[in-house]
C-alpha cells in the first residue's frame, strides 16, 4: 500500500519522540502534548504506511524492523529540515579552517558520524581533524592544547569542571535480553534479579568500570560469564541467550547481524544514564571553525 502524501512533519516528530523514549507517555511528556496525540499519529502513520511500526509492551513500546528502518529515514528528513533552517544563521559557506577533534570508541562508532556529515554540508571548506583516542588521551590533549574539542562519554570524565564542558546526550541505560529470556516475563527486574543469570560485559570506554559503579552502589555483583572489547560481539551473545547486558539506548539496536531479535527492557533500581558531552579548555578561546562546530552540535543536539 503506498504511503499517504498527507503524513505530517508533526506525525513524524511524535513518531521520533515515541521511538526515542520507548513509551507514549514519555513521548508525550517531551513533545508537550498528550498522550492520546501520540497514540493517533502512531496509528495514522501505520495506516498510512501499510506496516506496523512499534510492538506494544507491557511497559512500553518498541520499534518493529519496519519501524527501525522508518525511524532512521524520518530522523535523517528532519535533521535535513533543521539544518536548513539554521544555515542562513550560521553563514556556513564562509568559514575557513581546520578543527583538531578527539573522539573515544563508542562516541566515534554511534554518535558522531552523522553529526560530521551534517556539519561537513553546512561548512564545506571546514576540515575536520579527527582522531580516536581514549578518553584519558583526549583529555590530556585538550588540557595541552593539542586537541580542540573533545567528544567523550562525559559521565566517566572525573572532574569535568578542569574543562568547559557541556553535554550533549543523555542516554538510558536499559537491560537487553534475547527474544526468550524468563527476565521478560517480570514486571520490572531489579539488578537482583539481574544478578541470577549469566552476564555480558562490555570492556570499551570504561564500559566495566562504569558498570561497576552502579552495581556496587546496591551492593551486588554480575555473574560476568564473558567481557567483550566488541558490541556487536556481545549482540550476538545476548540474542542467541549466553547472557544479558545493561547498556545505554544510544548503541542499542534491536536486532543482532546475524537477525536475531534483542529486546530492551528499564530496569527497577536507579541506573545512570550515560552522558555524551563536548570538553574544550577551560582558559583558552576557541577558534571560528572550533567555536562553529562546538555550537552546531549543542543546536543539533537539541542541548
Amino acid at each position: 500500500m503506498p504511503a499517504d502524501s498527507n503524513v505530517t512533519l508533526r506525525q513524524l516528530r511524535y513518531f521520533i519522540a515515541a521511538a526515542e523514549t520507548g513509551q507514549f507517555s514519555m513521548a508525550a511528556a517531551r513533545a508537550h502534548v498528550s498522550q492520546s496525540a501520540i497514540t493517533n499519529a502512531v496509528l495514522l502513520l501505520e495506516e498510512s504506511l501499510g506496516v506496523r511500526l512499534f510492538d506494544r509492551k507491557p511497559h512500553g513500546v518498541g520499534l518493529t524492523a519496519e519501524g527501525h528502518s522508518f525511524y532512521r529515514r524520518t530522523r535523517d528528513i528532519l535533521d535535513a529540515l533543521e539544518d536548513a533552517l539554521r544555515e542562513p544563521r550560521f553563514q556556513a559557506h564562509h568559514l575557513k579552517g581546520a578543527i583538531r577533534i578527539g573522539a573515544s570508541y563508542t562516541v566515534l562508532g554511534y554518535f558522531l558520524p552523522p553529526l560530521l556529515a551534517r556539519f561537513r554540508a553546512n561548512y564545506p571548506d571546514v576540515e575536520l581533524d579527527l582522531h580516536d583516542m581514549n578518553r584519558e588521551a583526549i583529555e590530556a590533549g585538550v588540557a595541552a592544547g593539542d586537541i580542540e574539542l573533545g567528544v567523550v562519554i562525559l559521565s566517566n570524565v572525573v572532574e569535568r569542571e578542569r574543562f568547559g564542558h557541556h553535554v550533549l546526550l543523555r542516554s538510558r541505560r536499559q537491560l537487553w535480553t534475547s527474544a526468550v529470556h524468563p527476565l521478560l516475563q517480570k514486571d520490572n527486574a531489579a539488578l537482583a534479579d539481574v544478578a541470577a543469570y549469566p552476564y555480558i560485559q562490555v570492556t570499551v570506554d570504561e564500559g566495566e568500570l562504569s558498570t561497576q559503579r552502579y552495581w556496587a552502589a546496591k551492593g551486588i555483583q554480575p555473574d560476568i560469564a564473558f567481557r567483550t572489547g566488541s558490541v556487536e560481539a556481545l549482540r550476538g551473545l545476548v540474542a542467541h541467550s549466553f547472557g544479558v547486558t545493561i547498556l545505554s539506548d544510544m548503541v542499542y539496536r534491536p536486532w543482532s547481524l546475524e537477525g536475531k531479535k534483542i529486546e530492551a527492557r528499564p530496569i527497577l533500581d536507579v541506573v545512570p544514564d550515560m552522558e555524551v558531552g563536548l570538553i574544550w579548555r577551560h582558559d583558552g578561546t576557541l577558534e571560528r571553525p572550533a567555536d562553529a562546530f562546538r555550537q552546531f552540535l549543542i543546536q543539533a543536539c537539541g542541548s
